[in-house]
C-alpha cells in the first residue's frame, strides 16, 4: 500500500456545533476507530486531497498531537450539494488482525479480441479483499491477453497471494464485447 501522512488535533467537545465550527475553520471531523479506543480528532481538510480523489489504497500514519496511528480510510461523507468533505472515518490497522479493503484493478496485456475489432470493457473497477495490511497490494492485475471476442475474464481466474478476494468467483472483471457489426459473423 501507499503511504500517507496527516497531521490532526483532538477534539475537546463532540457535538454539531462543535463540528460545524470546525468545517468553517476548514477542518475536517474524524474518528480512528478499530484499536482500544476511538479517537476523535480534526485535520485540515486540504491533507485530504491525496487521499480522496486516487483510487489507490493508501495507509495514512495519522499523527495526533504527538501520536501516531496507522490506519486506513473507512469511510467519508461529502456535503449534497457542495461536495465538501464533512466528515472521515479511520480504522486503525492492528497487528495480527485482517482488513477489508477494495484494491483497484489493473488491466494487463493485450487482447487478441481486441485487434480482431472487439471493445475491452472493465466491469469491476476495484475487488474486495481481506488480509494483513503488509499484504495489501498497490493493485491486482489482471491479465487480458487471452480474451477473444466474446470471452472474460472472473474472478476465479485471478491469483493472488496472502490475501483472500471477498467478491462472487462467477463475476466478470473484464470482457471483450463483440461489436454490433461483427455480430453474425463470430461463432
Amino acid at each position: 500500500m501507499k503511504k500517507l501522512e496527516i497531521v490532526g488535533y483532538k477534539r475537546a467537545n463532540l457535538g454539531k456545533s462543535e463540528s460545524q465550527a470546525i468545517r468553517a475553520e476548514g477542518n475536517v471531523p474524524c474518528v480512528l476507530y478499530g484499536g482500544q479506543e476511538q479517537v476523535h480528532f480534526y485535520a485540515p481538510a486540504i491533507l485530504f486531497r491525496d487521499l480522496l480523489y486516487t483510487p489507490d489504497v493508501y495507509e495514512v500514519t495519522l499523527n495526533i498531537e504527538g501520536d501516531e496511528y496507522r490506519a486506513i480510510l473507512q469511510d467519508t461523507q461529502f456535503h449534497p450539494v457542495s461536495d465538501a468533505l464533512l466528515h472521515a472515518d479511520f480504522l486503525q490497522i492492528v497487528d495480527g488482525k485482517d482488513l477489508r479493503v477494495a484494491v483497484p484493478v489493473r488491466l494487463v496485456g493485450t487482447a487478441p479480441g481486441v485487434q480482431k475489432g472487439g471493445k475491452l470493457v472493465t466491469r469491476v473497477r476495484k475487488l474486495r479483499v481481506t488480509g494483513p495490511a503488509e499484504n495489501i497490494p498497490d493493485y491486482i492485475d489482471v491479465d487480458v491477453s487471452g480474451l477473444d471476442l466474446g470471452k472474460s475474464v472472473r474472478v476465479n481466474q485471478i491469483k493472488v497471494q496472502g490475501i483472500t478476494l471477498l467478491e462472487s468467483m462467477s463475476n466478470p472483471v473484464a470482457t471483450i464485447e463483440i461489436p454490433r457489426s461483427l455480430r453474425g459473423q463470430v461463432k
